[in-house]
């Protein structure tokens, strides 16, 4: 009573309460607005020092890299602007980055925005629209990158449960590689059943310092199994697969065993030691114009190694034979021994209690002295690029395609068969030298230098009488093998003439 003595009493109107409170709300939003506002320019990268870009793609996972770049004030990379061929995405904006156009709007928006390097954005895209926006782009004079595909993001996840979505940023941004060129299909797997026969299980891997070995050996080790033993006769190779998996290479642990495939008694008494549950062999000669000129070697290494091998795997719960290709409708050295082996494992899955089968594939990107990687150092030193023939073709899988139908294949196949993935079309060798000359700082001559001996003109994935059957998954073939009785190839005399060698190895296909 007191205050109101002292201060006069006044009332407010009902108008100033109706302004008032909206006024100090916009105000309060206001302070809020610029404060964040300030937050996030603070947090964009700044514009005098980082590269401007275009994104080709405005999907999910470029939403995900605009986010990153936008946000990340050290990011070499500010977004300037998008495009995409989806007409429904025009005009969409992104954290103020807004879509130009489709790709025939390319070159004027690099002009217009000033970037001088475009990343193609979409995920899982078809050969043919990577080709069109990177012609575009260089045409137009900028520099073309690209995010991986979703499963090399996932990088061959393990489980359902450790599947998660996939966070896209600035890090996977890389440069087109020949792979992206290729158009190969993604190849789905069947994590369960993998896991189910791997895990907890003692496992063996012949030629484990090998590219299809090493690989192997690390897929396999994510599915955790009590053992993985890696036996190669190189041992380097060996110091190399232990550092690539573990960090270090101290060659101490039990699991790395130096052995032969040609000292029988020594494999035999590995095999019964160590008890392994399932193997995956790997170890074999492969370099076909080698093994013309020495096909005794063949016959030492690919056929009585292999076939040493099955002997004393003989209890194993799977025995998985690494074959190739030119075991279909042989005519080399290398041919006709993996055909050899690919029949010798149908014989003993005929007496064994296990699962003994063989897989079948064509040529592995990346694997030590295949021609893409032969093509690579060759353009590295300045060229030129050597191709046998303009016409010839061949069948290609990048090694991690390969190593998941290798160990796919343990999971479906039935004894004694061989399975062939479908590999789609083959790839004209001259076209893929040229598509690698492209890539290349510099200009590149391509030397034709004519088919070697044994060497075919086009591969073929099946022989007479193998009938392409897909029972079980639909970019699988399961071939019936004929069996091979071990007598015959016993009888090989590898030091004999090798002309004479030819035409008996070629006999028992």
């Amino acid at each position: 009573s007191l205050l109101l003595l002292i201060v006069p009493f006044r009332t407010v109107s009902a108008s100033a309460v109706l302004v008032g409170g909206p006024l100090a709300l916009l105000l309060m939003l206001s302070v809020r607005y610029l404060r964040r506002l300030r937050l996030e320019r603070a947090l964009r990268p700044d514009g005098r020092l980082a590269i401007p870009v275009l994104l080709f793609g405005a999907g999910a996972a470029a939403h995900q890299l605009v986010r990153s770049m936008v946000h990340d004030p050290s990011s070499r990379y500010v977004p300037v602007g998008m495009l995409d061929d989806d007409q429904r995405k025009r005009h969409l904006s992104i954290d103020g980055v807004r879509v130009l156009g489709g790709r025939e709007d390319l070159a004027k928006a690099l002009a217009h925005t000033g970037a001088k390097t475009l990343v193609f954005s979409v995920a899982n895209a078809n050969t043919a629209l990577i080709r069109d926006v990177r012609g575009r782009t260089v045409s137009a004079g900028a520099e073309f990158k690209m995010l991986p595909s979703v499963s090399e993001l996932l990088d061959f996840t393990v489980g359902v449960a450790d599947v998660r979505e996939v966070q896209v940023d600035i890090a996977h941004v890389r440069d087109v590689q020949f792979t992206d060129l290729l158009g190969r299909h993604q190849f789905e797997t069947d994590i369960g059943s993998i896991a189910k026969y791997l895990k907890g299980k003692r496992v063996l891997v012949s030629g484990a310092g090998g590219s299809i070995g090493s690989e192997l050996c690390r897929q396999i080790d994510r599915f955790q199994p009590s053992e993985l033993m890696m036996l190669d006769r190189d041992e380097s190779a060996l110091h190399a697969l232990e550092l690539s998996m573990r960090g270090e290479a101290l060659l101490n642990s039990p699991n790395l065993i130096l052995a032969d495939l040609r000292d029988a008694e020594g494999i035999r008494r590995i095999i019964s030691e160590r008890d392994p549950q399932v193997v995956f062999h790997a170890a074999a000669l492969k370099h076909l114009p080698l093994l013309e000129r020495h096909p005794g070697e063949a016959v030492k290494t690919n056929i009585w190694g292999t076939l040493t091998m099955l002997e004393a795997c003989a209890n194993v719960e799977k025995f998985i034979n690494i074959s190739t290709d030119k075991a279909a409708s042989p005519i080399s050295v290398l041919g006709y021994s993996k055909r050899i082996t690919e029949r010798l494992t149908a014989n003993a899955a005929a007496g064994a209690e296990g699962t003994l089968l063989s897989v079948r594939f064509g040529n592995v990107l990346g694997s030590r002295g295949s021609v893409m990687t032969t093509f690579t150092a060759q353009i590295a030193a300045g060229g030129p690029i050597t191709v046998t023939h303009p016409e010839v073709t061949r069948y290609f899988m990048t090694i991690q395609e390969a190593v998941q139908l290798v160990i796919q294949a343990a999971a479906i196949g039935r004894p004694g068969e061989a399975l062939v993935l479908d590999m789609g079309q083959p790839v004209r060798i001259a076209d893929a030298a040229r598509q690698l000359a492209e890539l290349a700082p510099s200009q590149i001559e391509i030397v034709y230098t004519g088919l070697r001996p044994g060497e075919k003109l086009h591969e073929t994935l099946f022989g007479p009488g193998e009938e392409d059957l897909r029972p079980l998954h639909p970019l699988i073939s399961h071939l019936d093998v004929p069996a091979l009785d071990p007598v015959a190839v016993r009888l090989l005399d590898p030091y004999s003439d090798p002309e004479k060698l030819l035409t008996q190895l070629a006999e028992l296909c």
